[in-house]
Parts: C-alpha cells; structure tokens; sequence
C-alpha cells in the first residue's frame, strides 16, 4: 500500500490492540455451561470480535430470548474475571505512545460493550490515548462493526475520512470500512483467517505491531524499543 500516513486511526480492541481469547471463550464457556452445555475453549474461538448475538444465533442456534438469557451469564463472568483475562500485544503501548507523539488522533471502534472497553483500556493504563471510545450499547444494539463505526464518525464529525483508517484483525473490521468510506488496514497477528481478511478487500495488510506502526507513520520501518525518538 502507499504509506501515505494518517491523521485518524480508529482501532478495533480484540485481536488487534489485546489478546483477548483466554476471558472470551471462558465467559462464554461458562455461559453455555448455564443452559447446559459443554463445551471446550478451542470450540469458542469463533466467538473473538463478533456481536455476541450474531456467534450464539449461528454457532447454537439460539433464539433471541435464549440469546437474551446466555448473553447476561455472558456478561456476569466478563465483568467479573474475563475483563482481565487479557493481555496486551507485544508493543501495543510503545506503539500508541509513538503515534499520539507524532500528532495521530486515536479512536477505538468495537462490538464490545463500550463500558467494558473503557475498563480494559484503563486496566492496561493506555485510555488517555484515545479521542473517543464506541462500542456497543447494553441493550444490544449497535453491536455491527459497521454501525459502531457509523456511531463514531457522526460524533466525531470533524474527522477527514480522506485522513482517517479502520484497523482491525476481522473482516467485519474491513467491510465496516468499507460501508463507511474509509480506509481500512487488517492486522493478521489477532484471530481473523488471513484469506477471509484478503477477500474483504483491505487497503493494506500488517503483520505485527511494528510494521502497523510503520505504516500508520507513512515511514516503512518505525523502532518501538524507544517510543520517545521520532
């Protein structure tokens, strides 16, 4: 792709900015096991990044007051230990240092409810990165990457889309973008199958931290042992 850098970066959160699987699958694990069934975490890895409503309804079947149901079980284990069952990718907070230095507006664009994404880019100390936070709400709507991203852009209505960049590890990620009109990169170090990422059709691939930093620097290589040096 022609690095040509941008001024807005919205970044999606599992997959791309945490290594989230250990606290999802386990919440949804425990979720099932409610309604009686079992099930190992290798079988829920599916359920990283998509609208919960959307895994349960194609993964089980579940209608949507059984989706109700195993969503608040859900939502009752993440809250209370799957929220830190998390872990930041390597280079993740250098990254995000070296980008706000050199004059980026950050943003966060994710299925996740957004109090939990609040939570978690506190635990991990790197929320004062971020303009703005969009997630889902409680009630389930807006869970679509595509209308959490539309969410965004119209409150943040002074963003350049010429200027501004989806990065995200899912094809959802991408075709969200792609609806909204604005570029997209897919990172293929979180949980997305690099084949459905290519189909969806992104502006360009990454394929660590270091090399997304690079490229959302518009330079081809950025050192991130040293997040102070530009």
């Amino acid at each position: 792709m022609n690095n040509k850098g941008y001024k807005n970066i919205i970044f999606d959160l599992d997959g791309t900015l945490t290594d989230s699987a250990e606290g999802v699958t386990r919440a949804a694990q425990y979720a099932l096991k409610q309604l009686g069934i079992e099930t190992n975490l290798d079988q829920l890895k599916p359920f990283i990044g998509p609208p919960l409503q959307h895994s349960f309804q194609k993964y089980y079947g579940f209608n949507e007051e059984e989706i109700k149901h195993v969503i608040t079980y859900f939502r009752q284990y993440y809250q209370e230990k799957g929220l830190y069952e998390n872990k930041l990718y390597p280079y993740v907070p250098e990254m995000l240092a070296k980008l706000s230095q050199g004059g980026k507006k950050l943003y966060l664009a994710t299925s996740k409810l957004t109090g939990f994404a609040e939570t978690i880019l506190q635990h991990f100390q790197i929320d004062h990165y971020f303009t703005s936070i969009a997630g889902a709400n409680h009630d389930g709507s807006r869970a679509k990457k595509r209308d959490v991203l539309k969410y965004l852009l119209a409150h943040n209505n002074s963003l350049d889309k010429g200027q501004t960049v989806m990065v995200g590890d899912h094809k959802d990620d991408i075709s969200g973008a792609h609806d909204c009109s604005i570029d997209s990169i897919a990172v293929t170090y979180g949980y997305g199958l690099l084949e459905e990422l290519q189909k969806a059709g992104p502006t360009g691939l990454a394929h660590s931290v270091p090399e997304l930093a690079g490229i959302l620097l518009g330079s081809k290589t950025t050192d991130l042992h040293n997040p102070s040096n530009q």
